[in-house]
């Protein structure tokens, strides 16, 4: 059985709306006001080394699908992995067919049968109401967290709505950089 793993840029408040670009007002934030320090983000290359493959919600697939294929250099692996995006609205013809080896999911009941197939973990990038319902389904294994000293007060949120689900999980790495980002590497338990 393979793990999904919820990946994310965090602000303090919990955003993770539009961290390098979007609609967002304050788009972009990771990049704003922050030291650049390689060492606040080892944990993505590792995860890209990791993958098995890639789950996105219809969103941030079309946030990716265009620009994701030209930056081969920073994502080659990723590119080449398969990705599934969760959807009841794309259809075929809407998918960028210069990032090939994507294929439409329908429902979590999908997903969950992806993840009972062999293979590496399963990595959700973005996606915020892809990985709330993943979260509710009782589906995300893991949560990389890179949390950005900074509040941005409205936006998108990780963990949101008063329908949330209690999670019990266990820190299982943390790191702290020099620039004020924080790792954390949580397990979810039952």
């Amino acid at each position: 059985m393979r793990s999904i793993v919820v990946t994310e840029f965090i602000s303090l408040d919990g955003v993770i709306d539009s961290p390098g670009a979007g609609e967002h007002p304050h788009a972009g934030w990771t990049f704003k006001g922050i030291e650049f320090d390689p060492t606040a983000y080892e944990i993505k290359g590792r995860e890209q080394e990791e993958a098995g493959a890639l789950l996105l919600g219809r969103v941030t697939y079309f946030e990716f699908a265009p620009v994701w294929p030209s930056m081969d250099e920073q994502f080659a692996r990723y590119n080449g992995l398969p990705k599934y995006v969760v959807s009841t609205t794309i259809e075929e013809p809407d998918l960028n067919p210069e990032w090939p080896h994507t294929q439409i999911l329908r429902s979590l009941d999908e997903v969950a049968a992806l993840k009972e197939t062999d293979g590496g973990p399963i990595l959700v990038h973005g996606s915020a109401e892809l990985a709330q319902s993943l979260a509710f389904a009782g589906l995300v294994d893991r949560y990389h967290l890179l949390t950005f000293p900074v509040l941005l007060g409205q936006g998108r949120r990780l963990f949101a709505g008063d329908d949330t689900p209690r999670q019990r999980l266990q820190l299982v790495e943390h790191a702290t950089f020099g620039n004020g980002i924080r790792l954390g590497v949580y397990d979810v338990r039952p």
